[in-house]
């Protein structure tokens, strides 16, 4: 067996076709049958169950499939660090929550461009399990998430507390008494996002129960729903302040519990950070 093996074999789980692997890896069929035969072979099983259509991974299959990725990884890191033993080199992808991403990616980007220019930093924007699962599955070297956290496979680095806040239009009437109101309207961000569980857990805390969400994908969205009395929304504090201090918006602080939100700093634990991961998590220790 070789890496390119492994390439072959990941060319046929994601096509679901030995055809069509063979155009991916620029061969013919033959190879890559004989090549699939021949890690069967070395490991003793079925890796692919066969039909007229497609094939599929067995659940042996499943398995190498999570290791090949592993391996493709890390002799990639290799590659990068033998190529400049002296210079931190390679590519890093981190995610982060969208309040990150519009608060902290950009002075991020700056600092660690300015002591590292060799490394390529890209961001992704995604939903907590997402990124976690990203993590996991090798699409990002690290990510942002808010704690708490107990999933297997991952080291954690604390890195603020933040102080959330409800926001509501100044034009309407208090916090107390939209509370009354049926139903209550909120703007959130789609399921899976740490502020509409938070203000979620609110209204439940609150005894609402009737209450309608209003889906957006962007922070500046919401603000401005919120303006303009659509409905309340829960974020950071240091957002309002920071960007939106002279917006129509009234800020409500909530109890420590639901109001205290940790973010965390998560990256694989199978296996020594890359010399270009290392780097970043440093800024952090």
């Amino acid at each position: 067996m070789n890496t390119n093996d492994l390439k072959i074999f990941e060319a046929v789980a994601q096509s679901g076709s030995f055809t069509k692997a063979a155009d991916l890896m620029f061969t013919v069929q033959s190879n890559v049958t004989a090549r699939i035969k021949s890690l069967e072979e070395e490991f003793d099983t079925k890796l692919f169950l066969r039909t007229s259509r497609k094939v599929d991974l067995t659940e042996e299959g499943k398995i190498l499939m999570r290791y090949a990725k592993q391996i493709q990884h890390l002799v990639q890191e290799a590659k990068n660090e033998i190529k400049s033993s002296d210079i931190v080199t390679g590519h890093l992808a981190i995610g982060c929550m969208e309040t990150t991403m519009a608060l902290k990616a950009p002075e991020i980007l700056l600092s660690f461009a300015q002591k590292y220019p060799n490394i390529e930093l890209e961001f992704k924007s995604e939903d907590r399990d997402v990124l976690i699962s990203d993590v996991l599955n090798y699409k990002l070297d690290a990510a942002f998430v808010s704690a708490p956290l107990n999933t297997n496979g991952l080291k954690q680095i604390k890195i603020k507390e933040e102080q959330l806040v409800i926001l509501a239009s100044s034009k309407q009437p208090s916090l107390n008494k939209l509370v009354t109101q049926e139903p209550l309207k909120s703007i959130v961000f789609d399921n899976g996002c740490i502020f509409r569980e938070r203000l979620e857990s609110w209204f439940t805390h609150k005894g609402v129960h009737n209450y309608k969400s209003i889906e957006l994908n962007s922070i500046e969205g919401i603000i401005n729903f919120v303006e303009a009395g659509l409905g309340i929304s829960l974020l950071p504090e240091e957002i309002i302040s920071q960007y939106y201090q002279n917006r129509k918006i009234c800020t409500y602080p909530l109890s420590k519990q639901l109001g205290t939100m940790t973010t965390l700093l998560v990256y694989r634990k199978d296996k020594a950070p890359s010399k270009a991961l290392q780097s970043f998590i440093d800024m952090y220790l």
